[in-house]
């Protein structure tokens, strides 16, 4: 931290936080807040890889002048994060969490979603078929052979370092040659998905490494005779390991491809949505619904 008492200077700095024997790396790029009980508090930010960047609020005190973040664990006159402290006297209000889950009956979809690159009202509708989100089948972009580039994939943060997603997808309105899923995103990334051919549906589970820098797409399993309504499961153990698994009624799964190692993406965590793909640079003609997209465990 620089301070001086004119702001063309000269300015005095002093480390005020750091990681110490933390485990949170890198604590930086935050906010002072003061509250109106005379109380200040700092927010800051953890990179954490795979997972994004965490939020953090330390404790601050005043020392000679200078905001002291966190506590000073070491006694060397610099703050160190904490993981556990008493919360901020504020006025009371109900505990409230990102949101996460989604069963698509509302309006709008809710705020965690974010299109992967500017979006068009287009590709999307929540009042189609009330009740599920409908994505219509997009073409890639001429540049790509893989969905780096690709606009139209309907994404979220991971919200935990452990998690499992299910979603249930109706694709009897894709057309030949199209497909659409459920996609872990990041760097690299991997998808279940159902792709309607001309003899019917199959499942079709796809990774790509390097995606940014234009690695290809490669097919690890497929499964054939698939229904057109499908449920899919992507559980994500600890590191972001992601399993992918898929079934006929919402009960019984089954696990289909390898295990896909997540990794972040440029300057953000990775994430995990849906999209809608038509076959090749072929004007979109069908859709694919889903009823809701749930986390848990």
């Amino acid at each position: 931290m620089l301070r001086s008492r004119n702001i063309y200077g000269p300015y005095e700095d002093k480390i005020v936080l750091e990681q110490g024997s933390t485990a949170i790396n890198g604590p930086h790029q935050g906010a002072l807040v003061d509250l109106a009980n005379g109380d200040w508090w700092f927010l800051h930010f953890q990179d954490a890889g795979v997972y994004g960047r965490i939020l953090h609020l330390q404790p601050v005190h005043w020392k000679d002048g200078w905001p002291l973040m966190g506590q000073d664990q070491d006694g060397n006159g610099i703050g160190e994060p904490v993981l556990r402290h008493s919360k901020p006297s504020t006025a009371s209000s109900p505990v409230a969490i990102p949101q996460t889950s989604d069963e698509f009956d509302s309006p709008a979809p809710g705020r965690q979603w974010q299109w992967q690159a500017n979006f068009s009202d287009q590709w999307s509708s929540l009042s189609a078929r009330p009740g599920w989100l409908r994505l219509f089948s997009q073409p890639g972009p001429d540049r790509t052979n893989n969905l780096a580039f690709v606009p139209n994939l309907l994404l979220q943060k991971f919200p935990a370092t452990e998690f499992t997603v299910t979603t249930r997808l109706d694709g009897r309105r894709l057309a030949a040659g199209e497909k659409a899923g459920l996609v872990i995103s990041g760097a690299d990334y991997s998808y279940l998905a159902v792709e309607r051919t001309v003899a019917g549906f199959r499942l079709v589970k796809a990774a790509c490494r390097d995606a940014l820098n234009s690695g290809v797409e490669k097919i690890d399993a497929t499964a054939d005779g698939a229904s057109d309504s499908v449920w899919l499961r992507v559980q994500v153990t600890a590191g972001g390991l992601c399993h992918f698994s898929h079934s006929r009624d919402g009960t019984s799964f089954h696990s289909l491809g390898e295990a896909f190692a997540a990794c972040a993406g440029k300057w953000i965590g990775a994430k995990v949505g849906l999209f809608c793909l038509a076959a090749g640079p072929a004007e979109p003609s069908g859709c694919a619904d889903f009823d809701w997209f749930r986390f848990g465990g």
